[in-house]
């Protein structure tokens, strides 16, 4: 499923948001923020929500990309577009690896 998201969109890639305190994810969107807003509207904390890229045919430890422009947040220490916090990225790839099937 994740590799046909892929070639409808960015050919090897799909963008995602992982909400880590809900354990949920949404994928498919053109801008991690358009995932972002349908998160919100379905009761997602911003604070929760934290941005990814998919890449089904590379090998597990490369297939996650923690890196979107949502991910800059000054005021909770993540200065830059990549997830800084080590718990962050494993609670992301936690969600991931329990809801995407092969």
């Amino acid at each position: 499923m994740l590799r046909d998201v892929a070639g409808r969109q960015f050919g090897d890639m799909v963008k995602a948001v992982v909400d880590v305190e809900a354990g949920i994810m949404a994928i498919g969107g053109e801008l991690h923020s358009d995932e972002e807003a349908l998160l919100l509207d379905n009761g997602s904390r911003q604070s929760q929500l934290w941005g990814i890229n998919l890449y089904p045919e590379k090998l597990s430890e490369e297939w996650i990309e923690f890196d979107s422009m949502i991910n800059v947040r000054p005021s909770v220490g993540n200065r830059s577009r990549y997830i800084e916090s080590v718990e962050i990225r494993e609670a992301v790839t936690q969600i991931v690896q329990r809801l995407v099937e092969d």
